[in-house]
């Protein structure tokens, strides 16, 4: 039985990785949420800490010369986002396992360092047009940041071979009950 096992949710922005990953938290005890970094602002409903760990882009790139991070990307243009190995540490250390919310470069160097522990789940949009749809209704998307978000996901979703499955959400309730099978598939070995 594998130890310190790692939950990867991986999609384009719009797919719905964090509703499947919130969906898991509340239907798997064993599972714990795993705080990621970023230089973003916060927003005004996040709660430093438990959505993000809100960082200075100083103090983001000392972790990042310190090797604090399992991973980090630049998934924006000056927006820094990456999983602190402290928070890795810190759930496994409860007994639990992390589930990362995180994306898709990220996602792949976790998998390369951590090959034989992680389960990896790929989130797919049923179409471009459909992801589109999603992300205008969030009503947080400028004409720019709607193109230049379009643009990144048809590019992430080229690499979606390099994950263990492939979950296409065109249904959100199908999508969950099937990452919720695979999770607790992976749990149980």
């Amino acid at each position: 039985m594998v130890q310190n096992k790692l939950i990867i949710i991986t999609a384009p922005s719009g797919a719905g990785k964090t509703s499947i990953t919130h969906f898991l938290l509340t239907r798997i005890p064993q599972l714990a949420f795993s705080v990621s970094a970023t230089t973003r602002e916060q927003r005004s409903h996040e709660k430093n800490g438990v959505d993000y760990y809100f960082v200075s882009l100083e103090d983001f790139r000392h972790k990042i010369q310190q090797n604090e991070f399992i991973e980090w990307e630049m998934v924006y243009e000056g927006k820094y986002y990456g999983t602190l190995r402290n928070e890795i540490d810190r759930i496994w250390s409860k007994q639990q396992t992390p589930i990362l919310d995180i994306d898709v470069k990220g996602a792949i160097h976790v998998i390369q360092q951590f090959p034989d522990q992680c389960l990896s789940l790929f989130v797919e949009p049923p179409n471009i047009e459909e992801l589109k749809r999603r992300l205008m209704s969030r009503g947080t998307e400028t004409g720019k940041s709607l193109q230049d978000r379009i643009n990144k996901a048809s590019y992430e979703i080229s690499f979606r071979h390099h994950f263990d499955h492939i979950i296409v959400n065109d249904n959100l309730e199908k999508a969950c009950a099937n990452a919720e099978r695979l999770v607790f598939d992976f749990l149980k070995e």
